[in-house]
């Protein structure tokens, strides 16, 4: 299992409001050909394909897939809470690196409703679900009356801010950072400047989590198409870049018994994922150059930024008030906008990270581009639960 794995082709559809969007199958068969012609490589040549989303009815992949094309492969369907594409990009790296395949695909979608996603919904009530909750009412208490991911999120960054003894501003200033990366970013669904006033005074959702802290429901759909490094060689590919390193990781007992909300949210998970991910690439957090972490709230980049070693812990205020976050700083994180700005459609959200860090590690990331731009780190997270990171290394 020695073989390289490499990233040939990427691709995405700008992400919409619900209700402005094409169907999922039209947006994941966009997202598809848009990678495949961004590899110079025919749907006939794909092997094997993986398609990430969360809602949605079965055989969705195929639905999406078959517009682009029906060839008889393997089409398998990945529902991995928000961590789907990440997932499907996981077992399509894996099919390669054993050597059973040389092009595989994955592509993510998700088409979301308008408002907070609530786990109330049928659609996505399970027992994981519940177990999640038992565990936020024995730490900080249950409220009926609010949305579930708020409560987590808000419930993990209220324990933060007491944990270090800090303000919710760090929280707020993380929401200005992502907007002003989104201005640079023709695929952010919003691109208007925010000040700290107008996020901490915008109306407060749960705990220190205000509405501008909360990363909006949005449609879209992304792809990526991997190869083995001999498909690459033999074919001429150019513009490849290297699968380094890829960690996925799920919930221990400590999410759920350790008392602390920071686990419940998957601090843990991205512990782990990022142990794997920096052993196989042989690198570690210093030597990152820019980071698509996953932001659905500006709490959970902060703890982010720690369970991945990008600052110390207890350390991300100084690291966020100092500017090491953005440019002309240590390692410029989301400089998409993150979800916070471009928006998390479920099942694309993974896909669309890694899109965005193969723009920048081929230099093509336009007016944000990230300067010599060498090794990527992506964060993808899902409660219920997985969490991936993966290492991408210009060649």
């Amino acid at each position: 299992m020695s073989n390289k794995v490499l990233v040939a082709g990427v691709g995405m559809v700008k992400f919409t409001k619900p209700g402005k969007s094409e169907m999922y199958d039209v947006m994941g068969g966009d997202a598809a050909a848009l990678a495949l012609k961004d590899a110079g490589i025919a749907y006939s040549d794909v092997q094997q394909a993986y398609a990430g989303f969360v809602a949605g009815d079965t055989c969705s992949g195929q639905t999406a897939l078959y517009r682009v094309g029906i060839t008889g492969i393997p089409v398998i369907n990945v529902s991995n809470a928000c961590a789907s594409g990440s997932s499907a990009l996981f077992l399509a790296r894996q099919a390669v690196i054993s050597g059973v395949v040389d092009v595989a695909l994955a592509v993510g979608f998700e088409q979301m409703n308008p408002g907070a996603m609530s786990t109330g919904d049928a659609a996505l009530r399970t027992p994981i679900t519940v177990k999640i909750d038992e565990a936020v009412r024995k730490i900080r208490g249950w409220d009926d009356n609010a949305p579930s991911g708020p409560q987590y999120f808000g419930g993990a960054g209220a324990e933060y801010l007491e944990k270090y003894n800090v303000s919710a501003e760090l929280f707020g200033r993380v929401s200005v950072k992502a907007r002003s990366h989104a201005l640079r970013n023709p695929y952010a669904l919003f691109t208007e400047p925010l000040t700290l006033e107008q996020v901490m005074t915008s109306p407060q959702i749960f705990g220190p989590v205000t509405r501008l802290m909360c990363c909006p429901p949005t449609c879209g759909a992304a792809a990526v198409v991997v190869v083995s490094e001999a498909y690459a060689r033999k074919h001429g590919l150019g513009n490849c870049v290297e699968i380094a390193g890829m960690g996925l990781a799920t919930d221990t007992a400590e999410s759920f018994e350790s008392g602390s909300m920071l686990d419940v949210v998957g601090a843990g998970m991205t512990r782990r994922a990022a142990a794997q991910a920096y052993e196989q690439a042989g690198v570690g957090a210093k030597d990152i150059d820019v980071v698509e972490l996953h932001d659905c709230f500006s709490p959970n980049e902060v703890i982010t930024y720690e369970a991945l070693g990008l600052c110390e812990e207890g350390g991300a205020e100084r690291f966020v008030i100092d500017g090491q976050n953005t440019y002309g700083g240590r390692v410029i994180t989301n400089p998409s906008g993150g979800l916070l700005s471009k928006g998390h459609p479920l099942g694309a959200t993974g896909l669309a990270q890694i899109t965005e860090l193969t723009w920048h590690l081929r230099g093509q990331a336009g007016d944000r581009q990230v300067e010599n731009a060498r090794l990527a780190l992506q964060h993808n997270i899902g409660l219920g639960g997985a969490g991936v990171v993966t290492i991408l290394k210009r060649i």
